[in-house]
């Protein structure tokens, strides 16, 4: 009887048992039978390409074969990686030492774009494995590498237009499920979870054959003169349009794990530097403009020394002792005098303002990581030395981005203008989903067009083609096309203690043409050319030259491309 209950007893648990898991928890337990007979694919999006305004190639992603090996599954290293040392041209210590030293035992990748016959022959050494990826390949190397930027080995952006547009280059994964064996082999398809979406292309401003140009003779430059770094910029000053952009030293993006650091940075937007005399016409426009000195009006420059209480002395470069002259000839003989004259004429309130609305002490907005704000103090902080040394490019730090963005104001004819890089954004689908179009940043002028076209066409046509007079950036004179620009040649600050070096310039040219229709501006600086060589180091001997070239070159080009569109000239500016 006693045993008659317990199997009661026994029957009515084990019922209840079975009512509480094929009722009550059901639901867990097929879910975790789901689990163990399905198998999730991950399926990798394809990032979206970079070209340049012609569509030419400038970063793009392609399938390529893998070889690995699962380190858990080879019981000897040495053997494997003898047998797969020939396959993948590498030596056999290397690929035991990556098998061995592996922190993940499942996978541990021993070449990247391999041959089909170097997978064909991995696949047969037991432990080996085929994997295809997408890997990232940059067809024009080093040529717009701080533009482009760079890639790590998953795919993220690191450095550039990469990085700064990573989250729409890089699309969304997409992912299988499969209904899979014990091993968790797939066997058959049983449902797609989510669509992969390739990621957006990017079509840039830049123009690679202007690139070129500029690179090719701001590299040869850089060189001669063994400088530290350079940087160049061409803009369109109409629309803000930036066609070339070349920071020195550079790197090869395919190689960037073996690149200096240092050499990531885009000096065109991180580095700044007190612009010097390249900061004069401005500061000369703004006096025009609000009317605290008149066009032909004369200033006595004191002979080359010039001193008073709050300001201390300020001098002439090379000694010079100008007496009276007028707002013209000061550009053109780059007298920091006058300059700190008409400082004085100006005030500190007025010059604060304008070179605020000329866009210094605040990023341009620029479509690449890194960019600074340069230094320029409000003015509760200025000093009696600040409104005579601001207008001769003392005291203010600018980069190279703002510099041109400046100079696009006084071509472009008083006007606005916001520098910007992206063109256009289209999607996997061929739609366009964002425009750059042409236009200026905003309503009015930043100074009147007449100030402004007085300053490009008279006094900066007067610095290119007046050597008797002085004109420093003779080097930059073509025959075909008016050129106007200023020089800079800025010492630079000492690190270690108050003052500036007495051997380290940037050697600056900023210019256009053709001078009564500016089609572009460039931006030409080297920082630290070489003293000793005995060559020259002032922004006439070192950058101005360049920059001739580089405009010579890009506004041939420019017509021949207008040529072939519309079948004929845009105005040349011819003398």
């Amino acid at each position: 009887m006693c045993f008659m209950l317990l199997l009661v007893v026994a029957l009515l648990s084990l019922g209840g048992r079975c009512l509480y898991l094929q009722h009550f928890r059901s639901g867990h337990y097929t879910g975790l039978s789901d689990k163990q007979h399905r198998s999730w694919v991950t399926k990798q999006p394809q990032r979206g390409a970079i070209l340049d305004c012609y569509s030419r190639i400038l970063a793009a992603s392609n399938r390529k074969q893998s070889i690995f090996v699962e380190p858990r599954v080879v019981k000897e290293p040495k053997e494997t990686s003898t047998r797969l040392a020939p396959i993948v041209d590498m030596g056999a210590h290397i690929i035991c030492k990556l098998i061995t030293e592996s922190r993940n035992p499942g996978f541990v990748r021993i070449k990247a774009g391999a041959e089909p016959h170097e997978c064909d022959a991995a696949r047969k050494i037991y432990g080996v494995g085929v994997e295809s990826g997408w890997c990232r390949d940059y067809p024009v190397g080093a040529l717009a590498a701080h533009i482009v930027g760079f890639t790590s080995r998953d795919n993220r952006g690191l450095g550039g237009i990469e990085l700064q547009f990573d989250r729409q280059l890089a699309g969304s994964a997409g992912r299988d499920v499969f209904l899979a064996d014990a091993a968790r082999r797939p066997i058959k398809l049983k449902e797609q979870a989510s669509l992969v979406t390739n990621g957006t292309g990017i079509i840039l401003t830049i123009d690679t054959t202007i690139q070129q140009f500029a690179r090719t003779e701001l590299l040869k430059q850089y060189k001669e003169f063994e400088a530290e770094s350079a940087v160049a910029v061409i803009a369109e000053p109409e629309t803000g349009a930036i066609l070339a952009m070349v920071s020195l030293p550079d790197f090869d993006p395919a190689k960037a794990h073996l690149t200096d650091p240092a050499n990531f940075r885009n000096r065109a937007v991180t580095d700044q530097f007190e612009p010097g005399s390249i900061l004069k016409p401005i500061a000369a426009a703004i006096a025009i403009d609000c009317g605290a000195v008149g066009r032909n009006e004369k200033i006595f420059c004191e002979y080359g020394n010039y001193h008073g209480k709050g300001f201390g002395r300020i001098g002439e470069y090379g000694d010079h002792e100008f007496g009276d002259l007028s707002i013209r000839e000061i550009l053109i003989k780059s007298s920091n005098i006058g300059m700190a004259k008409i400082g004085q004429k100006v005030g500190k309130k007025r010059l604060y303002t304008y070179l605020r609305l000329f866009g210094f002490g605040k990023p341009t907005g620029i479509e690449i990581p890194g960019e600074v704000s340069g230094m320029f103090w409000p003015v509760s902080k200025w000093t009696g030395y600040s409104v005579t040394r601001i207008p001769f490019g003392q005291e203010i730090s600018a980069t190279a981005m703002q510099l041109v963005r400046a100079f696009c104001i006084l071509a472009n004819g008083g006007h606005s203008v916001r520098p910007h890089l992206v063109k256009a954004m289209v999607d996997s689908d061929g739609n366009v989903i964002n425009l750059k179009r042409p236009g200026r940043a905003g309503v009015g002028y930043v100074i009147k067009p007449d100030v402004a076209k007085w300053i490009v066409t008279d006094a900066l046509v007067g610095v290119v083609n007046e050597k008797k007079n002085g004109g420093t950036g003779w080097r930059a004179k073509l025959e075909k096309w008016q050129v106007f620009g200023k020089t800079g040649t800025a010492n630079i600050p000492k690190s270690d203690e108050r003052g500036y070096s007495d051997s380290d310039y940037v050697a600056s040219f900023i210019a256009g043409a053709p001078a009564e229709d500016p089609q572009i501006v460039i931006l030409v600086s080297v920082r630290k050319p070489n003293r000793r060589l005995g060559k020259g180091y002032t922004g006439g001997a070192v950058a101005s030259g360049v920059a001739g070239r580089i405009i010579e070159k890009t506004l041939t080009y420019l017509e021949r491309k207008q040529q072939q569109a519309t079948g004929s000239y845009f105005a040349s500016g011819a003398k």
